[in-house]
């Protein structure tokens, strides 16, 4: 093995903000060595150990991606669609990792939306890797450990930036209540001080414990007032769930996934407990939303909005 003594820690996804994360918290940490699972290692430029390719949507590739390997992280992508379900795509993945010898799988789950709610709220990104929980469980790997990524931060500058405005100024329009403190936000690429946390510490999360990520618990107003403050001019519309549903395809279950956020938090029941542990096993603060947005999310010209 070309990493030497140390364990090696594959990592699914090293291209992605959550695997790519990762792959930077191991090699920060030096405790394990790091095999890149990517699907186009020849345009891979991180500094992991190892390179291996390998596609979820391909179980006949796994096999090699786990082998000799002590440690998995394993993530799954749902708006990258496919043929082969993201269920699917990671009951492959923990079989091939089970099969291969894998010691601690960590899995990046999210809520159950459709049991929390009792059925009333469909948001399959959620509850669909919730369902696969139950199977890294069964498994029967030595650890295994559950991690939830938060709302991202880079949300607010990806797939949920804020449109032009008639005024020249931008604004969100969105089915929540803007005072509502909700959301449970973060760097996505800090999640993985608390996979790296995890992977040395297995005695202590490694029989199935939930460990989240967030800088804090907020609400759009708190975003805005930091951004404002920051010089942006920035405004939010708020729409009924039922209208917002009709905006464009899939909307209608971004309607009902703020709805969760609204009744229930984003991370929902328990989320106190899941912070306060992944906090724990991450050793230090994570980012806050000034700060990431200071640097991330500058503000380009024009007077605050009051």
């Amino acid at each position: 093995m070309s990493s030497g003594e140390k364990k090696l820690i594959a990592v699914v996804g090293a291209t992605g903000s959550q695997g790519g994360g990762v792959v930077q918290a191991l090699k920060a940490r030096g405790t394990f060595a790091v095999r890149a699972i990517t699907r186009k290692p020849e345009g891979y430029r991180a500094d992991a150990e190892e390179v291996v390719a390998a596609d979820l949507t391909r179980p006949e590739t796994l096999a090699g991606a786990f082998r000799g390997a002590y440690g998995a992280f394993l993530v799954t992508n749902f708006w990258e669609k496919s043929a082969v379900s993201e269920r699917d795509q990671a009951r492959a993945a923990v079989a091939a990792a089970k099969e291969a010898g894998v010691q601690h799988l960590i899995w990046s789950t999210l809520p159950d939306v459709h049991a929390i709610t009792g059925g009333a709220l469909h948001v399959p990104h959620f509850t669909d890797k919730a369902a696969v929980d139950a199977d890294v469980a069964a498994a029967g790997f030595a650890y295994h450990t559950f991690v939830e990524a938060p709302f991202y931060f880079q949300n607010l500058i990806g797939a949920l930036a804020p449109l032009p405005q008639p005024d020249g100024s931008k604004a969100w329009t969105l089915p929540l209540d803007p005072a509502r403190r909700c959301l449970h936000v973060g760097d996505i690429t800090e999640l993985g001080r608390v996979v790296a946390g995890a992977f040395e510490r297995p005695a202590e999360v490694g029989q199935g414990a939930h460990l989240a990520e967030a800088a804090g618990l907020v609400c759009f107003d708190d975003l805005l007032a930091t951004l404002r403050e920051q010089g942006h001019r920035l405004g939010y519309n708020r729409v009924p769930a039922e209208i917002f549903a009709t905006f464009f395809p899939g909307a209608d279950e971004l309607a009902a996934m703020f709805q969760f956020f609204e009744q229930h938090t984003y991370f929902g029941p328990n989320a106190e407990e899941k912070i306060a542990l992944g906090q724990q096993i991450a050793g230090a603060p994570f980012t806050s939303f000034a700060d990431w947005a200071r640097h991330s999310m500058p503000a380009t010209s024009g007077p605050p909005v009051l």
